[in-house]
């Protein structure tokens, strides 16, 4: 790497790094003002809403990084064009293949940061992030294990094995302690589902009542269950893409096909993860002959309005693409790459075009 291409790469980093930073704060001040409107809720103060961003920050940076490489490379090389660094090194030998090298380059050193938070920090404090803000606004004590969802409310134990696609619940235990700590009561429902204002209805109960003297055993089809179990409590066991890595991804979708379940979902996150960092080089590709090719008397406010069109364009685009991609059912790979794809060809021609001039 000569001296040119090491101050580029130095400068985009930079730039990338700021409008990183300033992207993130910007999010986080947004959560924090959604966040607001649960204050209160339960044991939902303060200091849980910053724990929450605090957890919740790798995953929007991981997310981040493509549209940071995009308005940080707008500057950066936008500010040599206007002060005539790129004419100065173009007249020095440095091509502008040489310059989109450089780009590529620290796009590379983002893209191996953003794999290293995403693929590693941010589905352990994304599950985390959810489990302090849902198990803090319900009053129930919350342990989440291999066995299930185990639950206290006041003298009660609960066990769910199974939460279904509708909200039901499958395979529940509820035991009931006395003050000595003395199990009273031990019912086992094969599926509750909630009829709201805290009312759940139980079918094919087993009831077996115990005391000092004698136990009793009792079936019933169903019976109502009044609890304060919040349906809202139990998300934090619900898979979510944001809160896995790409192994576990590709282990959960092997689950889902294996048991005949459709994985559509999941198969998009994971096209998506691994497209990621060709986002991050496409969005650095596209700015490179795009800042080259606008005259120097363009603002540097005008360039950042331009990123900023660019990134929600393409993020709007692909998000539309991946919603149709779900509703007829296309190939997720096919569906994943394929903005990424034109983009990236349209930038291959529109340099190529500048190369001729």
């Amino acid at each position: 790497m000569n001296v040119l291409t090491g101050y580029m790469v130095k400068e985009i980093l930079k730039g990338s790094l700021i409008a990183l930073m300033l992207l993130l704060t910007l999010f986080n001040l947004f959560t924090f003002t959604d966040e607001l409107s649960d204050l209160g809720k339960g044991h939902y103060g303060l200091r849980e809403i910053l724990y929450y961003l605090v957890l919740t920050s790798p995953r929007v940076f991981y997310e981040l990084v493509p549209s940071a490489a995009l308005l940080g490379s707008l500057f950066v090389l936008g500010s040599m064009g206007n002060h005539r660094e790129l004419i100065a090194m173009q007249a020095a030998g440095l091509s502008i293949a040489g310059i989109i090298k450089a780009a590529m380059f620290a796009g590379a050193i983002l893209v191996i940061v953003a794999i290293l938070v995403g693929e590693f920090v941010a589905p352990s404090t994304e599950r985390k992030a959810q489990f302090i803000k849902v198990s803090a606004q319900n009053e129930q004590v919350v342990l989440n294990t291999r066995y299930g969802l185990w639950l206290r409310e006041g003298g009660k134990f609960i066990n769910v094995r199974e939460i279904q696609k509708n909200g039901a619940l499958g395979d529940i235990s509820i035991y009931d302690v006395d003050e000595q700590q003395q199990l009273t009561r031990a019912l086992h429902a094969e599926q509750g589902v909630f009829l709201g204002k805290q009312e759940w209805k139980l079918e094919k109960i087993r009831l077996s009542d115990i005391s000092t003297q004698k136990m009793t055993a009792k079936y019933f089809e169903e019976q109502s269950w009044k609890s304060s179990l919040a349906p809202d409590l139990l998300k934090i066991v619900v898979v979510n893409p944001d809160n896995l890595s790409l192994a576990d991804l590709a282990q959960y979708i092997g689950f889902l096909k294996g048991n005949n379940q459709k994985s559509q979902v999941y198969e998009l996150a994971f096209w998506g993860r691994i497209v990621n960092p060709l986002i991050t080089f496409v969005m650095l590709l596209l700015s490179t002959p795009f800042v080259i090719g606008i005259q120097r008397g363009v603002s540097v406010g005008a360039r950042m309005m331009i990123g900023v069109v660019i990134g929600m364009g393409f993020n709007i685009v692909d998000r539309i693409v991946g919603h149709l991609g779900l509703i007829y059912d296309y190939n997720s790979a096919l569906v994943a790459v394929m903005p990424s794809m034109t983009v990236l060809l349209l930038v291959w021609i529109f340099a190529r075009k500048m190369q001729r001039q």
